[in-house]
Protein backbone atom coordinates (compact mmCIF):
# COMPACT_ATOMS: atom_id res chain seq x y z
CA UNK A 1 0.00 0.00 0.00
CA UNK A 2 3.06 2.37 1.13
CA UNK A 3 4.15 1.46 -2.72
CA UNK A 4 1.26 3.19 -4.21
CA UNK A 5 0.92 6.12 -1.62
CA UNK A 6 4.71 7.12 -2.62
CA UNK A 7 4.02 6.65 -6.23
CA UNK A 8 0.96 8.48 -6.67
CA UNK A 9 1.96 11.24 -4.12
CA UNK A 10 5.23 11.54 -6.34
CA UNK A 11 3.76 12.06 -9.42
CA UNK A 12 1.03 14.40 -7.68
CA UNK A 13 3.46 16.64 -6.09
CA UNK A 14 5.68 16.88 -9.33
CA UNK A 15 2.89 16.89 -11.99
CA UNK A 16 -0.20 18.69 -10.48
CA UNK A 17 1.25 21.07 -7.88
CA UNK A 18 4.54 21.54 -9.65
CA UNK A 19 6.89 20.73 -6.82
CA UNK A 20 9.16 18.11 -8.29
CA UNK A 21 11.83 18.41 -5.35
CA UNK A 22 8.89 16.77 -3.13
CA UNK A 23 7.71 14.49 -5.88
CA UNK A 24 11.40 13.20 -6.71
CA UNK A 25 11.86 12.88 -2.96
CA UNK A 26 8.45 10.80 -2.58
CA UNK A 27 9.53 8.66 -5.79
CA UNK A 28 12.97 7.70 -4.00
CA UNK A 29 10.60 6.60 -0.81
CA UNK A 30 8.76 3.98 -3.30
CA UNK A 31 11.84 1.10 -3.63
CA UNK A 32 13.02 2.21 0.21
CA UNK A 33 9.29 0.69 1.00
CA UNK A 34 10.76 -2.92 -0.22
CA UNK A 35 14.00 -2.33 2.01
CA UNK A 36 12.06 -1.55 5.33
CA UNK A 37 9.34 -4.78 4.21
CA UNK A 38 12.91 -6.80 4.28
CA UNK A 39 14.37 -5.55 6.81
CA UNK A 40 10.92 -5.67 9.14
CA UNK A 41 10.76 -9.19 7.74
CA UNK A 42 14.06 -10.26 8.37
CA UNK A 43 14.21 -8.77 12.09
CA UNK A 44 10.93 -10.11 13.13
CA UNK A 45 11.66 -13.83 12.43
CA UNK A 46 15.48 -13.36 13.82
CA UNK A 47 13.56 -11.97 17.18
CA UNK A 48 11.56 -15.56 17.70
CA UNK A 49 8.58 -14.66 15.92
CA UNK A 50 6.73 -17.37 14.55
CA UNK A 51 6.64 -17.83 11.00
CA UNK A 52 3.88 -17.49 9.33
CA UNK A 53 2.18 -17.24 5.61
CA UNK A 54 2.71 -13.60 5.77
CA UNK A 55 6.12 -13.31 6.12
CA UNK A 56 6.36 -15.68 2.65
CA UNK A 57 4.19 -12.90 1.29
CA UNK A 58 6.13 -10.37 2.31
CA UNK A 59 9.18 -12.62 0.32
CA UNK A 60 6.84 -13.54 -2.56
CA UNK A 61 5.78 -9.34 -2.51
CA UNK A 62 9.32 -8.51 -2.44
CA UNK A 63 10.45 -10.96 -5.45
CA UNK A 64 7.80 -9.29 -7.82
CA UNK A 65 8.52 -5.57 -6.69
CA UNK A 66 11.99 -5.96 -7.25
CA UNK A 67 11.21 -6.71 -10.92
CA UNK A 68 8.39 -4.61 -11.59
CA UNK A 69 8.03 -1.81 -9.62
CA UNK A 70 10.77 0.01 -12.13
CA UNK A 71 8.46 -0.39 -15.08
CA UNK A 72 5.51 0.21 -13.07
CA UNK A 73 6.95 3.84 -11.90
CA UNK A 74 7.49 4.35 -15.69
CA UNK A 75 4.46 3.35 -16.69
CA UNK A 76 2.92 5.74 -14.04
CA UNK A 77 5.34 8.51 -14.91
CA UNK A 78 4.29 8.52 -18.51
CA UNK A 79 0.61 8.33 -17.74
CA UNK A 80 0.98 11.44 -15.35
CA UNK A 81 3.24 13.25 -17.71
CA UNK A 82 0.81 12.91 -20.58
CA UNK A 83 -2.35 13.65 -18.52
CA UNK A 84 -1.07 16.31 -16.84
CA UNK A 85 2.07 17.72 -17.82
CA UNK A 86 1.13 17.85 -21.47
CA UNK A 87 3.09 14.56 -22.75
CA UNK A 88 3.00 13.03 -26.11
CA UNK A 89 1.37 9.42 -26.13
CA UNK A 90 3.97 6.61 -26.33
CA UNK A 91 4.15 4.92 -29.27
CA UNK A 92 1.68 1.42 -29.46
CA UNK A 93 3.22 -1.51 -29.76
CA UNK A 94 2.76 -4.07 -32.57
CA UNK A 95 0.11 -6.53 -31.47
CA UNK A 96 1.27 -9.22 -33.70
CA UNK A 97 3.81 -11.29 -35.87
CA UNK A 98 7.52 -11.22 -34.39
CA UNK A 99 7.48 -8.30 -31.80
CA UNK A 100 4.41 -9.91 -30.32
CA UNK A 101 5.78 -13.18 -29.91
CA UNK A 102 9.48 -11.16 -28.77
CA UNK A 103 7.43 -9.37 -26.15
CA UNK A 104 5.15 -12.12 -24.33
CA UNK A 105 8.60 -14.32 -24.29
CA UNK A 106 10.52 -10.81 -22.61
CA UNK A 107 7.00 -10.37 -20.07
CA UNK A 108 7.44 -14.41 -19.01
CA UNK A 109 11.59 -14.15 -18.63
CA UNK A 110 10.40 -10.90 -16.67
CA UNK A 111 8.22 -13.01 -14.75
CA UNK A 112 10.38 -15.68 -14.58
CA UNK A 113 13.20 -13.22 -12.75
CA UNK A 114 10.65 -12.17 -10.14
CA UNK A 115 9.55 -15.88 -9.56
CA UNK A 116 13.27 -16.82 -8.67
CA UNK A 117 13.90 -14.04 -6.79
CA UNK A 118 10.82 -14.49 -4.63
CA UNK A 119 11.76 -18.32 -4.28
CA UNK A 120 15.34 -17.19 -3.42
CA UNK A 121 13.67 -15.17 -0.38
CA UNK A 122 11.63 -17.47 1.04
CA UNK A 123 13.87 -20.08 1.24
CA UNK A 124 16.14 -17.76 2.82
CA UNK A 125 14.12 -17.05 5.49
CA UNK A 126 13.29 -20.69 5.92
CA UNK A 127 17.12 -20.89 6.55
CA UNK A 128 16.93 -17.93 9.14
CA UNK A 129 13.92 -20.22 10.77
CA UNK A 130 16.26 -23.20 11.09
CA UNK A 131 14.41 -26.19 9.70
CA UNK A 132 12.02 -26.67 6.80
CA UNK A 133 9.40 -28.08 9.11
CA UNK A 134 9.35 -25.04 11.55
CA UNK A 135 9.71 -22.86 7.97
CA UNK A 136 6.50 -24.67 6.19
CA UNK A 137 4.09 -21.63 6.81
CA UNK A 138 6.80 -19.89 4.61
CA UNK A 139 7.02 -22.67 2.12
CA UNK A 140 2.87 -22.21 1.38
CA UNK A 141 3.75 -19.39 -1.24
CA UNK A 142 5.83 -22.27 -3.63
CA UNK A 143 2.37 -23.88 -4.94
CA UNK A 144 0.45 -20.24 -6.27
CA UNK A 145 4.00 -18.96 -7.62
CA UNK A 146 4.79 -21.63 -9.26
CA UNK A 147 1.19 -22.35 -11.13
CA UNK A 148 1.49 -18.44 -12.03
CA UNK A 149 4.89 -19.20 -13.61
CA UNK A 150 3.85 -22.25 -15.26
CA UNK A 151 -0.04 -20.86 -16.25
CA UNK A 152 1.58 -17.68 -17.57
CA UNK A 153 3.86 -19.75 -20.28
CA UNK A 154 0.36 -20.56 -21.98
CA UNK A 155 0.80 -16.80 -23.54
CA UNK A 156 4.45 -16.65 -25.04
CA UNK A 157 3.61 -20.57 -25.98
CA UNK A 158 0.06 -19.82 -28.31
CA UNK A 159 1.69 -16.52 -29.55
CA UNK A 160 4.47 -18.50 -31.27
CA UNK A 161 2.23 -20.52 -32.92
CA UNK A 162 0.18 -17.82 -33.66
CA UNK A 163 1.21 -14.52 -33.62
CA UNK A 164 -1.47 -12.62 -35.46
CA UNK A 165 -1.53 -11.08 -38.99
CA UNK A 166 -1.05 -7.29 -39.36
CA UNK A 167 -4.68 -5.61 -39.65
CA UNK A 168 -5.95 -4.74 -42.54
CA UNK A 169 -5.50 -1.55 -43.88
CA UNK A 170 -8.66 0.94 -43.98
CA UNK A 171 -10.66 0.94 -47.51
CA UNK A 172 -11.87 4.21 -48.50
CA UNK A 173 -15.63 4.64 -49.02
CA UNK A 174 -16.13 6.58 -51.83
Amino acid sequence: MLFWIFLVGGLAARYTAGWRTLGGALLLCVPLVDVVLLGATVLSIQEGAEPTVWHGLSAAYLGMTAVYSRGTVRWADAKFARRFGGAAAPPRPELYGRPAVADAWKAWLKFLLAYAISVGLIFGLVVLVGTLDEGAPLLVWLNPLTKVLIYSLIWPIATTIWPGKAPEPAKEKR
